[in-house]
């Protein structure tokens, strides 16, 4: 079977691995184009690519553009059976309707929930307990066709965004795999969706980041782990940025809204309703750190307001 992979983030390498290994090594591999990265700004190929490069899979596409006629045609050339899309560019019918068995999509959620481009980050937000992976056939409208399968796993309390993103490249790549071996089979019975219980997982921005310390711990907590360790929670301080990684919903401690609660060895806020202890911060311009290195080294004192 013919198979053209897309994606580009090292969340789709688990996938084109596990391909590669059950004998479905791609013709080609479509990706981001190299980008400037680090300090150095080195140009540097995308996560995909290197593993690409690793596989020995020689045919790799960069477009700038999935809208261009040419790129098409250039997928049109490879005669793909299978369009296998992993955390890559939303396509236009043009490129995906090269494909003689269809075009499926990887996706970060049990769909109809959380549709869109941050569901991982979303789900933790909103302290689900259980979240997994759909693949589904593309159509025209995003993150909205029938579903082909789906792997549901756990969320714990205090998982950040973070790790629930790099348990969850590993399950979706079993469902790729399998959803490969379905469609080789004929064994699809794809289930269309149901819009009426679509939730959605919007883009991330900075000012979606900002910590509203009038809501309750429980909702602060899970705010700050499902935005850890990108983008990143964040609060003032006398006017400085302070970044937010970790927390834990505190046992006691009542304040305002925002009121630094207690600052023996310790980062204690007070939120809407309860408190909650922050563990890992970042000062504007300083490294990430202990919230207990934070109050040892930085002049902050009970009393003061967050935000």
């Amino acid at each position: 079977m013919r198979i053209v992979f897309m994606g580009t983030p090292a969340f789709a390498v688990p996938s084109l691995d596990r391909l590669v290994e059950h004998e479905y090594k791609p013709v080609a591999v479509v990706t981001g184009p190299d980008r400037p990265r680090g300090r150095g700004q080195k140009l540097t190929p995308t996560a995909v690519k290197r593993a690409a490069q690793r596989h020995g899979i020689e045919r790799i596409l960069q477009p700038e553009s999935v809208k261009e006629s040419a790129f098409a045609e250039a997928v049109a050339a490879l005669q793909p059976d299978l369009i296998v899309v992993v955390a890559f560019k939303i396509l236009p019918p043009a490129v995906y309707e090269q494909a003689r068995l269809g075009a499926f999509n990887l996706h970060g959620s049990l769909l109809p929930a959380y549709r869109g481009a941050a569901p991982i980050n979303r789900a933790v937000m909103d302290g689900v307990s259980e979240t997994g992976v759909t693949t589904f056939f593309l159509q025209p409208k995003v993150d909205t066709g029938s579903i082909i399968l789906q792997k549901k796993m756990p969320v714990g309390p205090d998982e950040t965004a973070g790790e629930v993103h790099d348990r969850m490249k590993h399950l979706g790549a079993e469902a790729v795999v399998e959803t490969v071996q379905l469609i080789e089979r004929g064994a699809v019975d794809p289930q269309p969706q149901d819009d009426a219980k679509a939730t959605p997982a919007p883009k991330i921005h900075r000012e979606d980041c900002e910590i509203a310390w009038d809501r309750s711990a429980e909702e602060v907590h899970n705010f700050i782990r499902g935005l850890s360790p990108y983008p990143g929670a964040w609060t003032e301080h006398e006017g400085t940025l302070l970044k937010v990684y970790q927390s834990q919903i505190a046992d006691n401690g009542d304040g305002a809204p925002g009121e630094v609660l207690d600052v023996g060895g310790r980062l204690l806020v007070g939120c809407g309703q309860g408190a909650v202890e922050l563990t890992v911060v970042q000062q504007e311009g300083k490294q990430r750190m202990a919230a207990a290195d934070f109050v040892n080294g930085f002049a902050i004192e009970e009393g003061e307001r967050l935000g």
